[in-house]
């Protein structure tokens, strides 16, 4: 499993253990952890692309 797929499971947890108990500090960490996951995510995908794109510049007989 991935750093990013850890960081929204964690997130989503602490989330949802700050709803039942009512701590809006442990939601809203939660709900970070849940966008770092994302951010990483789509970083993750832009590297690949550019990668992608380097790979097919290389390709190219100019």
């Amino acid at each position: 499993m991935g750093e990013s797929a850890m960081d929204k499971m964690k997130g989503k947890a602490k989330e949802a253990v700050g709803k039942v108990t009512g701590d809006r500090r442990a939601e809203s960490e939660g709900k970070t952890d849940q966008a770092k996951g994302d951010a990483k995510d789509a970083t993750d995908q832009l590297r690949e692309r550019a990668k992608g794109v380097g790979d097919s510049m290389k390709r190219d007989d100019r």
